[in-house]
């Protein structure tokens, strides 16, 4: 059990900072957004795990050889109100670390979707009043709004895409059916449960510098994958062109955000899957019209076949020192 926790805590700490320093770097995921966001959702899980494991394997050392003997033990001596002489006093700090620290987690994850559930209700009231259903499809409302503003609200069999009237009258055809495709494809895939997650873990860790990089990343990467469905009914000249009008108008479009509540939903989502660049920051943006621009072939399939690899070993490895007995000794 002791270098147990002494493997986890190092994976932890590479989890925590260089792993994902590293990551947020690196050019690759714009050729696989896919495999990209499944490492981040495997880091971001390993690291919790490994972060939490740590201190337990080392508080339960003296009273197990794994973490279910030393669970077992644990509620033996409590439940029975035995002596926990066995437990020093570095054990059981470390042990009531993990637990405030699981707890605190685990809090920020339940408050963060109550305060998203809570300004979408908000919302989707403001839209009930305000916005008057599309042509363009049946989840489909548009609100009267002179600069080009497009955004999902998911919210299941409640979902739509917002469109304004300024945005409608500024795109042709083909780049609406662009934009309904991206927005859409958020909403079909479910990039708002992504975001809550990667949210909550920085609304947890705000002083962990890789929680911001984690969230950034998160929202470039579920960008892309929109692009992506977007760009099997639309030619890339079309979708960057969309792009870059509804970017223009994110900007200059305070009566829009005022009147629907953007800028309290995005202090709590930060990454709302929203319009074709006007979800994310200019970076992202930038970053998207590059990616169509000037396109890189996708990973090899060996590549991405390591990744999905080292993706499963973040998440089998940590687990499996938790629960064999003397795997490290």
């Amino acid at each position: 059990m002791f270098w147990t926790s002494w493997f986890l805590a190092v994976l932890a700490i590479a989890l925590a900072w260089p792993v994902p320093i590293l990551l947020s770097r690196a050019q690759w995921p714009a050729r696989s957004p896919f495999t990209a966001m499944l490492l981040w959702q495997a880091i971001a899980l390993a690291g919790g795990l490994s972060m939490i494991g740590a201190m337990l394997v080392y508080g339960l050392e003296p009273i197990g050889d794994n973490l279910l003997a030393g669970l077992k033990s644990l509620a033996g001596m409590v439940f029975n109100n035995a002596p926990t002489t066995e437990l020093g006093f570095w054990h059981i700090f470390a042990l009531s670390a993990a637990a405030l620290l699981t707890a605190h987690l685990v809090f920020t994850l339940l408050l963060t979707f109550y305060k998203i559930q809570r300004q979408r209700r908000r919302h989707r009231e403001l839209l009930a009043l305000l916005a008057s259903p599309s042509a363009d499809g049946p989840r489909t409302m548009v609100i009267n709004v002179d600069s080009p503003v497009a955004y999902c609200l998911p919210g299941g069999a409640r979902s739509v895409t917002v469109l304004s009237d300024g945005l409608m009258a500024a795109l042709e055809p083909a780049e609406l059916r662009a934009v309904l495709n991206h927005e859409n494809a958020h909403l079909d895939q479910r990039h708002h449960l992504l975001l809550w997650a990667f949210a909550a873990w920085r609304q947890a860790l705000p002083w962990l510098p890789t929680t911001r990089l984690a969230q950034e990343a998160v929202s470039s990467l579920i960008e892309m994958l929109a692009d992506d469905v977007a760009l099997k009914t639309a030619s890339k000249a079309t979708l960057i062109k969309a792009i870059a009008i509804v970017a223009s108008g994110s900007p200059g479009a305070p009566d829009a955000r005022m009147a629907f509540g953007g800028p309290e939903l995005s202090d709590v989502e930060p990454g709302q899957p929203g319009a074709l660049g006007g979800a994310g920051s200019a970076r992202t943006t930038a970053s998207r019209v590059s990616r169509l621009l000037s396109p890189q072939p996708p990973l090899p399939e060996p590549v991405r076949a390591a990744v999905l690899v080292a993706c499963l070993l973040l998440l089998a490895v940590p687990t499996a020192l938790l629960i064999v007995p003397g795997l490290l000794g």
